[in-house]
């Protein structure tokens, strides 16, 4: 028997013990990476900004945004600094790089765009942004006034760096829409009124009398200056922003003398800032008389000529790619003579909760599913003006079950 009396010296490891310094870096790369993952493939947390869709999601409502119902998109510019959209905190400049581009492509997902979800979307004008007026839309400013628009920094965004907007998608691709007197109309049918859905009403008083804003708000009506609901119109009158539900009960205040919606008629411009969709003279139409239009669908075979070319120009130039020229009366797509065109991809329509305090897509027109962002999950932090102030009735609670 033959026995090892040479016992194995336990091996001496080269490598240095990681300083705690060291240590922490390591977790906290790792948990950036897990995290930035989470945030591209699964849900992503949105604050909701402004009141283009109240009562149902409110100002200051914190969301987790699905991005697994609708499959979520490989990113378009991946090289991009964590957590941060499209802007470096302080001014700092862009968050991404566009060294790294890669093309459009989505992840298969469980569920497809409803009708009437809460949808999470690029902001389809937000490609290009005048720096000096980050808040405005190019367009809208170039329509108005070119000259302001040439003589500031103007930059293009991808399409993953617009702005995110949530809106509730309201037509399929295929879907008729049309708005009449503030009412909207899918397919011919009337589409139901939400809850909280929220329209203008003017309120005149009895002479001699006066209302209080603070009896206002029982009403979820505010009058403040960042976000009023409420606007003085001289001569007795207010112009009220709210539901039916709550003007039902402010017309039995005793103050009250009349009230009755503040609805645009038929065939009447906005004005130039506020031209509804597609922005040409031969289309009258405005936020309470829009359409009928037909959402572009994937396959459908369109006619182009002078009268619906302003319906389709900037979806075949900007959103599926192609040369567009007008010559005489030739309308040349790549520079072939064109009479109809193919649609390439599927379009939605969106619009806000707060009819009258909404920019949507009676004024930008039709969100293409490359801009789909995900779905609206689930409110998980909520408040009224400060963190003092939370709205415990809504956190965890679903977007569906907010809007009963």
């Amino acid at each position: 028997m033959n026995i090892n009396i040479f016992k194995k010296k336990p091996a001496e490891s080269n490598a240095k013990k990681k300083s705690l310094g060291r240590e922490w870096l390591d977790a906290g790369v790792f948990a950036v990476v897990v995290a930035t993952l989470i945030r591209t493939f699964i849900l992503e947390a949105y604050t909701i900004p402004t009141g283009s869709m109240e009562g149902s999601l409110l100002i200051n409502d914190f969301l987790f945004v699905s991005k697994m119902h609708y499959g979520a998109r490989i990113p378009n510019t991946p090289l991009s600094f964590p957590f941060v959209h499209n802007e470096m905190p302080g001014g700092l400049g862009k968050s991404y790089s566009e060294a790294v581009k890669w093309p459009y492509k989505r992840l298969p997902g469980f569920s497809k765009v409803a009708r009437y979800d809460d949808v999470v979307f690029n902001y389809p004008e937000g490609d290009t942004i005048i720096k000096e007026f980050p808040g405005a839309s190019y367009y809208d400013i170039n329509r108005v006034n070119p000259a302001m628009a040439a003589q500031n920094t103007i930059d293009v965004r991808p399409i993953d760096k617009t702005d995110n907007y949530i809106k509730r998608c309201v037509g399929l691709p295929g879907d008729k829409i049309q708005v009449k007197e503030g009412r909207l109309y899918v397919n011919d049918e009337k589409a139901p009124e939400f809850k909280f859905l929220q329209s203008s009403y003017l309120v005149k008083l009895k002479p001699g009398q006066s209302i209080d804003y603070a009896d206002l708000e029982q009403f979820d009506i505010r009058h403040e200056d960042y976000n009023n609901d409420i606007f003085e119109r001289g001569a007795g009158m207010f112009e009220i922003m709210t539901n039916a539900e709550s003007i039902e009960k402010i017309k039995k205040l005793p103050a009250v003398d009349s009230v009755v919606e503040y609805l645009y008629p038929a065939n009447v411009s906005m004005g130039v800032q506020e031209e509804c969709f597609p922005h040409d003279a031969q289309y009258r139409f405005n936020r309470d008389n829009f359409g009928p239009i037909v959402l572009p669908k994937k396959g459908d075979v369109v006619q182009i000529n002078s009268v619906t070319l302003p319906l389709y120009r900037r979806l075949i130039q900007v959103y599926e790619g192609h040369q567009l020229q007008v010559k005489d009366s030739t309308i040349l797509i790549d520079g072939k003579p064109a009479t109809n065109y193919t649609i390439q991809g599927n379009y939605y329509w969106m619009m806000g909760d707060n009819r009258h305090n909404s920019l949507d897509s009676r004024f930008w027109g039709y969100v293409p599913e490359t801009h789909i962002v995900g779905k609206a999950w689930f409110v998980w932090m909520s408040y009224e003006g400060s963190l003092a102030h939370i709205r415990w009735s809504r956190l965890f609670h679903g977007i569906k079950s907010l809007e009963k």
